[in-house]
């Protein structure tokens, strides 16, 4: 599938992207929808379908596979309302096409549609006889969809457990693949292999004998060990990795998966250097498998994109990534959550957004998943959390149910954000007989949850007007640290032309380089870990933090290589680069020094 960009728009949230293609396909940009929320996408179905005048027909939760239906029918409607747009785009009139100028304008400069058009006035006379083979050049951007592995509850019917086909994450994926699409399902939060294997049961993933897919397989990964052990897995069942999409561990928006210390420059130069052996390997299991399963050998050999996302926020950080790494994507995520021609945000959210500062943006333990979450401080779904404390019944009401996957006290599963799981495990706090700082300790832990599954999605109701009666108003948002450094609300026009360098809307002079920011925050992330670990700490522990450690530096080590061999980028940036890397180089050391000096219990 070819770019028309050189950016794309990751997944954000549960509703923030959940609408982007309609508002940016037509103008060739690529965007994931969550598919977290059925409940969610019915509601905008019902809005969109009565806006582009397309039937409709409500997906009640009393019918069989309601929810897999839901996502099918919606995705139908993206894709119509994206056509819809994109034909008349190319049905006006040149004269009067505004969105056609539109489309150009916010093409890259290198583009070679861009400099053809260009060089042509409307009134050329040459230009008439362009004019079909412009047209025919438009592309339309990508409308992928996100699924997080993780994410799969069990369902139950009267009672009664429901096949593993039925669970939360496998209903998406069936939803996606019965889909009219011909796009991409991102798979983030590691290996699920019972839904990897679920995937060999539809045909559309499988390649046809030019190598060609209707539907495609990216791997939202933070290692290349990750990429490789899941790129194999799928490879063995048949199934190709159309593209591995890097995030960082750390400097990115919503949920992050931290490595050990790996940083990002590094994991990118394995990628590069690993690349052809990455795919000889998968391409040689998936033909065997292939063969074996009786399936259409392509007659080429089968390529993959490498992309990245997490912290880039300037053009030469975008262009730099794209040749030293000879990646075909950079994502861009937190700042398009400033843009409403791109995402949607209530207007409140996004103006805390526009303030907000280094010290408003945090890692937090609040997500019921149990894994570090991106926050913004003061939101109002952790107010609504604080409202419910004060009055002495911590918890959400867990309206949606899609995070309710805790065992401890019921085998349907129950979310650790609940208030039927707080009140569970304070009863079976209270029991403990801790002192008063360890129960304090362990009862923060419990009512820190917030109920991200529905503060997630609640914000695009509050944009449309929607009905929130279930959901409360609520909002969770979980921009990345980037956010910090963008404070006004741009247009489509505003951040496409940041991203080329065009313009640059960073008023601040103090932002630091990508690898610089993503060094501080994971340097902060391994001194909470320390703290967080006991002492006398366990042999295991010890070795963690110790590889962690000496992860980072390395990772040092190779950036100051990195910025000593390479001409032409950062070039009034380096001399503080640098100082910044000798100085998080002495901080590690000092705490490898008191690693080795901890107490290890026997």
């Amino acid at each position: 599938m070819h770019r028309t960009h050189s950016f794309h728009i990751p997944v954000m949230g549960i509703g923030f992207t959940a609408d982007t293609p309609i508002k940016v396909a037509h103008f060739g940009i690529d965007s994931v929808i969550s598919l977290v929320d059925d409940i969610l996408l019915e509601k905008l179905r019902k809005m969109y379908s009565k806006k582009f005048r397309v039937p409709y027909k409500e997906i009640t939760d009393k019918i069989d596979d309601f929810r897999a239906k839901r996502i099918t029918a919606y995705l139908n409607l993206i894709r119509t309302c994206v056509e819809q747009k994109f034909e008349h785009i190319k049905s006006i009139p040149w004269e009067k096409n505004k969105e056609l100028l539109d489309y150009i304008n916010m093409l890259p400069n290198t583009s070679k549609l861009k400099i053809e058009f260009n060089n042509h006035t409307v009134n050329d006379k040459q230009f008439s006889n362009i004019k079909q083979k412009i047209l025919d050049t438009l592309t339309l951007g990508h409308i992928d969809v996100n699924i997080m592995t993780k994410v799969d509850k069990e369902n139950y019917k009267e009672n009664k457990k429901l096949p593993a086909e039925y669970n939360d994450a496998h209903a998406a994926l069936r939803g996606f693949a019965n889909s009219k699409l011909n796009a991409s399902v991102v798979l983030s939060a590691g290996l699920n292999p019972r839904l990897f294997s679920y995937m060999a049961k539809f045909n559309d993933f499988f390649p046809d004998a030019n190598g060609d897919f209707k539907k495609q397989i990216i791997l939202k990964v933070s290692d290349y060990r990750s990429a490789l052990i899941q790129g194999k897995f799928l490879a063995k069942k048949g199934l190709w990795v159309s593209e591995y999409r890097i995030e960082s561990g750390l400097n990115c928006g919503g949920h992050a998966f931290a490595t050990e210390g790996y940083l990002l420059g590094p994991v990118l130069a394995e990628f590069k250097e690993k690349r052809n052996d990455l795919q000889q390997l998968t391409q040689k299991l998936l033909f065997q498998e292939l063969e074996l399963q009786n399936k259409t050998l392509p007659n080429t050999s089968l390529s993959f994109k490498i992309t990245a996302q997490g912290g880039i926020g300037t053009r030469e950080e975008h262009n730099f990534l794209l040749e030293h790494y000879k990646l075909d994507s950079i994502g861009w995520g937190s700042p398009f959550l400033l843009v409403p021609e791109a995402t949607t945000v209530d207007d409140k959210t996004l103006a805390q957004l526009v303030k907000a500062k280094e010290e408003d943006l945090y890692l937090s333990d609040i997500s019921p998943l149990g894994v570090p979450f991106n926050n913004l401080k003061n939101n109002t779904k952790d107010k609504e959390k604080q409202e419910f404390i004060d009055k002495g019944r911590p918890g959400s009401s867990c309206p949606k149910k899609f995070v309710a996957l805790n065992k401890e006290f019921k085998e349907k599963g129950i979310c650790t954000a609940s208030r039927e799981y707080q009140y569970l495990k304070i009863k079976e706090l209270d029991g403990l007989g801790l002192s008063e700082k360890h129960y304090k300790n362990a009862f923060e832990k419990i009512i820190e949850k917030s109920c991200t599954c529905v503060g997630l999605g609640t914000s695009a109701l509050l944009a449309y007007n929607l009905d929130t009666k279930v959901e409360g108003k609520g909002v969770s948002i979980c921009p990345g640290p980037n956010m910090a450094y963008y404070s006004s609300v741009m247009s489509l026009k505003n951040i496409t032309d940041h991203i080329y360098g065009r313009t640059n809307i960073i008023t601040r002079k103090d932002r630091p380089n990508v690898f610089i920011k993503e060094l501080q925050i994971y340097v902060d992330y391994l001194k909470n870990k320390i703290t967080e670990t006991k002492i006398p700490m366990h042999k295991k522990d010890e070795k963690y933090l110790m590889n962690f450690t000496l992860n980072m530096k390395s990772g040092i080590l190779y950036y100051k290589s990195l910025f000593n061999d390479r001409k032409g980028f950062f070039d009034e940036l380096k001399s503080n680069i640098f100082k910044e890397l000798v100085k998080y180089d002495d901080v590690l050391d000092h705490i490898y020094r008191d690693i080795k000096k901890a107490k290890i219990a026997i």
